[in-house]
């Protein structure tokens, strides 16, 4: 099976890989001191973790934009480029002891997504019903219309993020109510902080796989997944089933703590399906995991079970010299 540089890319959390119609690999993740948004790409995976990255949005001065920038996401959407991302007012805590995030979304019709700073436009706040700590969002296309997936607070349900979904009117705005289809409950899921966090989609098999991560960023975070087919109402939560343990974990074997928020990607085989990760080789952490800088990048092969699910197997160890 096909193996790339382990890790990747250091120091880039939440990372999202694209592979565009025009064969180039597109990169992006949070940065270390969360102050912007970048993009890099290559002809090939490896090629991304020397390729050089292009600034194309900076935070604000003051204002809901203006602190921790997380888990940028750039999607290809009839003919223009978007890039989600979640930004706060402050770096402050809540009276619950909670982030202040909001998700936003930016516009690009230029061609090169890379090409200019001025060339992404602020479509502004992705509003939901609910104005709460909100993250973390993904869109994917199914029949024909936009979904939308991300998490949120519920200040009536215990926790930090549920998982919600609804379809999109356009690539900025919801159309429908947002649904809940998962929220912690499980032992794992609620370790250190009640969190399903980092959605991302897979589809294959007759079915939408939807992973997440869970409990806090250290070594105990985790990913879960949920399914659904792909010929029902995907807005309707009953039809979306939970698995009640994690596919995705630490290895102490092989020192990969906290893997997660992860992306989907293919590989230059144009068959291979990859998993995109980030997560550390070290548990003693100095102070709040969000800040240490060592969440690395990793790319990394999976299989397929013969009832048609994903086989993610284990966090493969560091291999680079």
């Amino acid at each position: 099976m096909v193996q790339y540089t382990s890790p990747l890319i250091i120091q880039r959390a939440d990372p999202y890989i694209y592979k565009h119609t025009d064969g180039y690999y597109y990169f992006t993740a949070s940065v270390p001191a969360y102050n912007l948004i970048e993009i890099r790409r290559a002809k090939t995976l490896e090629g991304l973790a020397h390729a050089a990255p292009r600034t194309i949005w900076r935070k604000h001065d003051q204002g809901p934009m203006s602190q921790l920038i997380w888990a940028p996401e750039l999607h290809y959407i009839d003919h223009k480029w978007f890039i989600y991302f979640a930004a706060a007012e402050t770096t402050a805590l809540d009276q619950n002891g909670m982030f202040q995030h909001r998700m936003f979304c930016i516009e690009c019709d230029a061609a090169d997504p890379m090409a200019s700073e001025e060339n992404w436009q602020e479509k502004g706040q992705v509003k939901t019903p609910i104005d709460s700590f909100s993250l973390d969002a993904t869109v994917f296309e199914a029949n024909d219309k936009l979904y939308y997936v991300w998490a949120q607070k519920d200040p009536q349900i215990k926790g930090n993020s549920n998982l919600y979904i609804a379809e999109m009117r356009n690539p900025w705005t919801l159309k429908t109510a947002p649904v809940l289809i998962s929220k912690p409950e499980y032992d794992w899921e609620t370790i250190g902080f009640w969190v399903n966090e980092g959605p991302a989609i897979i589809h294959r098999n007759g079915r939408y796989f939807l992973t997440y991560s869970a409990s806090a960023t250290d070594e105990h975070y985790a990913m879960g997944m949920l399914t659904i087919a792909d010929d029902v109402d995907l807005l309707n939560a009953s039809n979306w089933h939970k698995s009640k343990e994690p596919v995705f974990k630490s290895d102490l074997v092989t020192h990969q703590y906290g893997p997660g928020h992860n992306s989907f990607t293919v590989a230059e085989d144009g068959q291979t399906d990859l998993m995109v990760y980030h997560c550390r080789n070290y548990t003693d952490i100095k102070g709040d995991p969000l800040y240490d800088p060592n969440r690395h990048t990793k790319v990394q092969a999976f299989t397929w079970h013969e009832d048609g699910t994903p086989n993610f197997g284990k966090p493969e160890p560091y291999n680079y010299k």
